[in-house]
């Protein structure tokens, strides 16, 4: 295995839980490298759900390291709810370690991504509220504070004072709302801190250390391809890079390090929050996709918009990431439909568009090309080799697999950690 990275390659939700737990049993240490708590994954271990917002998946294995690293920002209070949730199931927490320079979210960020999301009114983005933007901005903006800072009284004490003093004065006069009160938040932090201190370490340290004695490093993603911030569907974006590249970056290792990366895409397209989705689908299969996928956040419990698989953005993934393989998830989701379909391409006015567009204006003005398959009708949740499968189900694998441009070395045919098919040595 060595090193792989681990992305999502479409709006995020693909299973990324699913397939970073199955795949964790043959790492050593795990590495969460973006992101916040409004990414979330479902991981199902003997009819067991445990749903994970922060912590690596491989926390469920109890011999394996788990790392949060710098470039992910942290909610103290959730992660520790986190913590809590897990040792109450009889989970061990012992073997994870957090990035000393990753970024803390705080009650003003929080507030903050709140009152800039309502002042947009019809033009929202669609974020969490969880504060995750203004913690990335306040980290470009170089004013955050890390958990280096957190768990050190005066470093913490002096910047959120500097903090809540300028964020409570645009909280008051631009927004008209109310800030946040030095004391009680800086009191509750204090807090966190010491429950965290102990995880806290220089992971870059750890992960290069292990690389090089030969070790498996997985690197988990957040969100997906088309949420990137430089890649995706700007504006419709989270606040970090999800993207293979980031790997590197959010874990403090080198790009000659990493030896593949797989992209986890669904037999189908989902998305939550605006934008425009131009598989989408409003009818009756739409619902059905829906209902059976159980399309609803983790984190938020918003429904996902349902579509059909769209190989131009398959394709896109594939060239972005560089990825080696593709993971397909949900193809259980399909079984009994008579027909299924892939978009090939868009139609944009007179032209057929095979590439991913940068422009929404463009791209809310495409419509899908499809190539319509025969469906299967069998239940598939208990197969275990490629061969066992419907022939059509086959047939529709071997086809995404064409068009998005990547061969296909995982398939999974139900939620549990057991329903999974591997087609390639990884």
């Amino acid at each position: 295995m060595s090193t792989v990275v681990l992305i999502g390659t479409q709006w995020g939700d693909e299973g990324k839980g699913k397939v970073t737990d199955f795949l964790a049993e043959r790492a050593d240490v795990i590495v969460r490298y973006q992101g916040g708590n409004n990414a979330g994954h479902t991981v199902v271990v003997d009819d067991k759900e445990y749903k994970l917002h922060l912590i690596p998946s491989g926390i469920l294995y109890r011999d394996k390291t788990c790392i949060i690293g710098s470039g992910v920002v942290i909610d103290p209070a959730v992660l520790i709810e986190e913590l809590k949730s897990l040792e109450d199931r009889g989970i061990s927490t012992e073997n994870l370690k957090i990035s000393q320079r990753a970024h803390v979210i705080f009650p003003y960020h929080k507030l903050l991504d709140q009152a800039e999301e309502k002042s947009k009114g019809s033009k929202k983005i669609g974020t969490t509220s969880r504060g995750i933007g203004p913690a990335y901005m306040d980290k470009a903006a170089r004013v955050g504070i890390r958990m280096l800072e957190l768990i050190d009284q005066d470093e913490l004490t002096s910047l959120l004072e500097e903090n809540v003093l300028g964020k409570n004065r645009i909280l008051n006069k631009v927004f008209d709302s109310e800030g946040t009160d030095y004391q009680a938040v800086l009191e509750s932090y204090q807090s966190y801190a010491e429950t965290l201190k102990r995880y806290v370490a220089d992971v870059s340290l750890i992960v290069n250390g292990v690389i090089e004695e030969g070790k498996n490093v997985l690197f988990e993603g957040a969100q997906g391809t088309l949420l990137d911030l430089d890649h995706g569907t700007y504006p419709y974006v989270t606040s970090s890079n999800p993207t293979a590249g980031a790997a590197c970056l959010g874990a403090g290792v080198g790009p000659t390090k990493i030896d593949r990366v797989i992209g986890i895409a669904k037999a189908y397209t989902t998305r939550v929050g605006e934008g425009p989705f131009p598989t989408e689908l409003f009818d009756e299969v739409g619902a059905f996709i829906q209902e059976q996928g159980g399309e609803f956040g983790t984190t938020t419990g918003r429904p996902r918009r349902c579509g059909w698989f769209d190989g131009v953005i398959g394709r896109y993934a594939v060239r972005i990431n560089g990825l080696n393989y593709l993971a397909i998830t949900k193809l259980d989701v399909l079984s009994r439909l008579e027909k299924v379909k892939i978009c090939t391409g868009y139609r944009y006015h007179d032209d057929i568009i095979k590439d991913f567009p940068a422009s929404l204006k463009v791209l809310s003005e495409c419509e899908p090309v499809y190539e319509e398959l025969p469906g299967w009708q069998e239940d598939i949740t208990n197969t275990g080799k490629l061969e066992d499968l419907p022939f059509n189900a086959r047939k529709y694998l071997e086809r995404v697999s064409e068009v998005a441009g990547a061969p296909i070395a995982i398939i999974g045919v139900g939620s549990k950690r057991s329903q999974t098919i591997v087609t390639s040595d990884l």
